[in-house]
């Protein structure tokens, strides 16, 4: 199959990069993935896709390289040495990261990336994995206006609010303050909820007359059904978020912003953690609060 559009390189292909990948192919990309897991690079050929053995593998050809991986090391990782990406990758590729990660680490990237004449943008996601398969993600960028042009018809294939936010490092600024809000109004819903539920109210009703009025959020939308029937399944996890407080408690202490509500929030993500949580649904909140409420979990 040849067309116009770039050939996608795709590194990293778990609850949101495979999706995201099978997006692409539907839109008519050529994608070649490469991930740790042999069944996702299965997935990737089954839906049209070709798997590559390695990063460099992968990259070779590549007009755009899409990263979404766990966290800054292992953007480190996939990026630099001499099997990564900046040592592989053609001059004048562009490079897309949607990984969540430090803001120091998209600027270092973009800089070391300049080096070898490939371009970079950090393009961080909110949306979770429904956002994810629906194509309707918010992408926070930061980097280049030339860069970030090039990148918006394939950024529009993956999501739906897609902004351009400032220099390198600016789209993970964005998503550390999207982790921080998205933390807070998660262990609001979940104090309200165990709050409801000890005064024998219906949680169902209750819970949408809530998102009804001011109340309401996506949060309230997206995890309603988590709460009523406390099903943890991670459409993001725990560990996850844990990473993201981290992000965002060391960014604001280096801008000099005070988090008093975030800092408890993040506290109350890595006790969570501590008590073995870790795999679970952010929405898993719930269980902290149950657990300080008396209530057997």
């Amino acid at each position: 199959m040849s067309n116009n559009l770039p050939k996608i390189a795709w590194i990293g292909l778990g609850i949101m990069g495979s999706p995201m990948s099978e997006n692409l192919l539907k839109a008519g990309y050529e994608v070649t993935g490469f991930t740790l897991e042999q069944d996702k690079l299965d997935r990737l050929a089954a839906a049209g896709g070709t798997a590559a053995g390695s990063i460099a593998e992968a990259v070779r050809d590549a007009d755009v390289i899409i990263t979404m991986v766990p966290a800054s090391p292992q953007v480190e990782a996939i990026s630099y040495g001499p099997e990564g990406i900046l040592e592989n990758a053609k001059a004048g590729a562009l490079l897309i990261d949607m990984s969540s990660i430090t803001p120091q680490t998209s600027v270092d990237l973009a800089r070391n990336a300049e080096e070898k004449g490939i371009r970079v943008i950090d393009a961080p996601v909110s949306g979770g994995e429904a956002g994810a398969i629906e194509a309707v993600l918010s992408i926070m960028v930061g980097g280049e206006q030339a860069d970030f042009d090039e990148a918006l018809p394939v950024l529009q294939t993956l999501g739906k609010t897609i902004v351009l936010c400032g220099p390198h490092g600016s789209g993970q600024t964005v998503k550390a303050a999207n982790q921080l809000i998205v933390a807070v109004n998660i262990q609001a819903c979940a104090e309200a909820v165990v709050f409801l539920e000890k005064s024998g109210v219906d949680l169902n009703a209750a819970l949408d007359v809530l998102n009804g009025g001011l109340a309401g959020s996506t949060v309230l939308t997206r995890k309603k059904d988590n709460f009523l029937n406390r099903d943890f399944k991670p459409g993001f996890r725990i560990d996850l978020h844990h990473k993201d407080m981290g992000i965002v408690t060391d960014a604001a202490r280096n801008v000099g912003a005070a988090l008093p509500v975030g800092a408890v929030v993040a506290q109350l993500v890595a006790s969570l953690r501590a008590q073995g949580d870790g795999g679970l649904d952010h929405s898993a909140l719930l269980r902290a609060v149950e657990r300080l409420s008396g209530s057997q979990v």
